[in-house]
């Protein structure tokens, strides 16, 4: 996949843990879980904003693009 998903850096910088992550904005571990660690096909809009709220980022510091040609 051409998108990487960096969740887990941004949540080791705010030390946040997935469970503290899950109960602030309201989804649930496993789908959480699944996020992180990139097995999902797509993210809602109102998701991703939940995120950088309560991690005070940006969207590009979780989502990065990766060419599959490098």
């Amino acid at each position: 996949m051409a998108i990487e998903i960096r969740l887990d850096l941004e949540m080791a910088r705010k030390k946040m843990s997935l469970t503290e992550l899950s109960e602030r904005i309201g989804i649930s571990m496993t789908n959480l879980s699944l996020l992180k660690t990139g097995k999902v096909k797509g993210i809602r809009f109102s998701t991703l904003e939940a995120i950088c709220r309560e991690l005070e980022c940006q969207p590009g510091d979780i989502l990065e693009y990766i060419p599959d040609f490098v």
